[in-house]
């Protein structure tokens, strides 16, 4: 099953647009989105969401997430977590959520499969058409920015008994990665599998509470004594391998480029193409020009790439506009969208830019 949409109103950065039928914005081209919240539509495939910082792109990886881990039928409800829960576990109140000047205003997100919604109202503090999205089982593995398995041993208990100041995909990844591995591994899941297996020269094990890279040659090397990157990778096989990666479910994976050697851009684009070919969604956020663009030069016509550009709304205006609205400044703007198969294609696109910049200085030395 895939997520088709979001919308959010008022939570975090995102917060009411500006209407179109203001005179304002005649000279604006057609396409571009002007309703009164945030709205995007995926991909079946790998949904690529870039941007300069601050603009969302991480809250939107865990508004789909919490949204997912409702949809699961829970025999504790204490498993079931909120989204404030996925920020910071020392946060209780959702209204730290609500956009700092509209708090007064509906403040919601919706998440969508096309059929169903989950609607989480943080204005009355509850969840909408709950009755029909849970019992979708859907599947999903949220892979954060900071690597959790080097600090696996005995997190979980003490943060059971502690409530330590960790937001839930670091719990949840460490929950997910100590999972037994199943049986039967599909063919194609073994390729990946020996492809991983392949960069990191060997398989990753957990052995009393603590996560090891058992090397070909029989040594046992502490997963904390690895390069981050290959944990990365590491921790990837232990996913695919724990059988969480499969058709139907879903991945989201906050900035897969980090601590990764460039070298390797390439076989993590090959890998997720061909999780994404095998069934899996896939949802990533990156600041990476070169990564983001190696899947699209990488992808054939069997695979599905969508880039989301993720702008704020100063980008939209000209000298002129800025003088008709005086006061859209950095506190008071909007986050807007734009979506397109190719990276070129992309208005307002800060990591081009960046990458278009550095080859201008190499140029002129």
């Amino acid at each position: 099953m895939a997520i088709k949409t979001i919308e959010i109103l008022n939570v975090m950065v995102f917060k009411r647009h500006l209407r179109k039928n203001n005179a304002a914005f005649k000279s604006i081209e057609e396409g571009d989105s002007f309703n009164d919240g945030f709205k995007i539509e995926f991909c079946d495939g790998i949904n690529v969401l870039i941007g300069e910082n601050g603009v969302g792109k991480t809250t939107i990886l865990k508004m789909i997430y919490a949204a997912t881990q409702w949809s699961i039928k829970q025999t504790d409800q204490g498993k079931t977590k909120r989204l404030i829960q996925f920020f910071s576990n020392s946060l209780k109140d959702n209204d730290a959520l609500k956009n700092a000047e509209n708090k007064e205003d509906y403040c919601y997100y919706k998440v969508s499969d096309g059929t169903h919604n989950f609607e989480d109202s943080l204005s009355h503090k509850g969840i909408f058409n709950y009755d029909q999205w849970l019992g979708l089982d859907i599947q999903s593995v949220f892979i954060p920015t900071t690597e959790m398995l080097s600090h696996a041993k005995g997190f979980l208990a003490m943060n059971q008994k502690y409530n330590m100041p960790f937001d839930g995909t670091q719990i949840d990844i460490i929950v997910n990665a100590s999972l037994p591995e199943t049986r039967e591994i599909p063919f194609a899941m073994s390729k990946i599998l020996d492809k991983l297996s392949a960069v990191i020269d060997g398989t990753v094990i957990l052995e009393n509470d603590s996560f090891y890279v058992l090397k070909k040659d029989g040594q046992k090397v502490d997963f904390s004594l690895e390069a981050e990157g290959l944990r990365k990778l590491g921790l990837l096989w232990k996913l695919i391998r724990n059988g969480l990666l499969e058709k139907g479910s879903i991945l989201l994976w906050d900035e897969p480029e980090a601590n990764l050697n460039p070298e390797l851009y390439p076989l993590v684009a090959e890998i997720l193409l061909e999780l994404q070919k095998n069934g899996v969604q896939i949802f990533l956020a990156t600041h990476s020009y070169n990564f983001a663009k190696y899947l699209e030069i990488r992808r054939t016509n069997n695979e599905q790439v969508m880039f989301h550009n993720l702008y704020r709304s100063h980008n939209l205006f000209s000298n002129e506009m800025q003088k008709i609205f005086p006061g859209m400044d950095d506190n008071s703007e909007a986050i807007y969208s734009q979506s397109a198969d190719k990276m070129d294609k992309i208005k307002y696109n800060h990591i081009m830019a960046a990458d278009n910049k550095l080859l201008d200085e190499v140029y002129e030395l």
